[in-house]
């Protein structure tokens, strides 16, 4: 064989063994859109089957609608149990707060605005303040349960849980099962569509861990996905993983790990984020006192 030949047939194996670069899910020249920006401090999004997003504005204790139909912005529900995270049930009829303002977990209608609450304790203690919630596909819902203390409590957080942990609630039951408990303060949630895999950040660590999800709802397998902690968190349809936080705005990772994107804001905290709209392919990210968009090249976990 040829000099040149065997050029040929060293370039064609090493380009079969070179990874693939991950392709950014922010397409090129992409630009942040402020839709909204007279809040106190934005939380929670969540949207629902036609792509309308619901978020918190915590400290004014009100949830906020925006519409897919016509981009309006519209106070929803206040009061609103000092709701933080949130999540859209499993069935599309109802939204899962995690109420604040009494350390409870609810279900609030979409059609009537009434809430039921699905946790109000754990073992007869008050929960520390339910963060953000999951709900897997059979019914079961995980949330984090770190400790902030709140300047409207009227209890003493330090007698309520001895541990900042991770819950799950399975379909139909009245009391939580902790599933992680050696979390320093755990934070953002996120599942993927088919309830196998769970991502769960620990902020006061600064890292995101990724487990296998057991029948039971218990958790399994637990390992470093990426040296970042998150508030919020969301999954795209291929996988990526999007994680929140101070400075940072949202930083992007494939499914391995690995950062494929960064989006910046200069709010000073990032809070949350989810994917909306008509054809799930825009990003509302929550920051601070304001609510930013940004179409994307993927589509929010589950979208076809």
């Amino acid at each position: 064989m040829t000099a040149m030949k065997l050029l040929t047939a060293s370039l064609v194996l090493l380009s079969f063994a070179m990874p693939t670069p991950a392709q950014s899910p922010v397409p090129d020249g992409a630009k942040l859109q402020k839709i909204a920006s007279d809040y106190k401090f934005t939380e929670g999004p969540a949207a629902d089957a036609e792509g309308n997003v619901y978020f918190t504005d915590q400290p004014n204790d009100r949830i906020v609608k925006w519409s897919a139909a016509d981009g309006k912005l519209t106070d929803w529900l206040k009061p609103a149990g000092r709701s933080n995270g949130l999540c859209i049930s499993n069935d599309g009829k109802s939204l899962i707060a995690c109420a604040d303002d009494k350390n409870e977990l609810w279900s609030i209608d979409l059609a009537t605005k009434k809430h039921t609450v699905l946790i109000k304790d754990y073992q007869g203690k008050l929960l520390n303040g339910p963060n953000d919630c999951w709900q897997r596909p059979d019914g079961g819902i995980y949330f984090t349960d770190p400790l902030y203390p709140r300047e409207y409590w009227t209890r003493d957080p330090k007698t309520q849980q001895d541990k900042e942990a991770v819950y799950f609630l399975p379909q139909g039951a009245a009391a939580p099962i902790r599933v992680a408990e050696d979390l320093k303060q755990p934070n953002g949630i996120i599942g993927t569509p088919d309830g196998r895999v769970l991502y769960v950040a620990d902020i006061a660590a600064n890292k995101t861990y990724v487990y296998s999800i057991q029948p039971d709802g218990k958790l399994s397998d637990k390992k470093l996905f990426c040296n970042l902690g998150s508030d919020g968190m969301t999954l795209d349809n291929a996988g990526n993983v999007y994680l929140t936080g101070k400075g940072g705005g949202v930083t992007i990772f494939d499914k391995q790990g690995a950062k494929v994107g960064q989006i910046d804001i200069k709010d000073g905290w990032t809070a949350n984020v989810c994917f909306g709209g008509k054809d799930k392919d825009t990003l509302f990210i929550t920051a601070n006192k304001s609510v930013y968009t940004m179409k994307m090249n993927t589509k929010g976990a589950g979208s076809q």
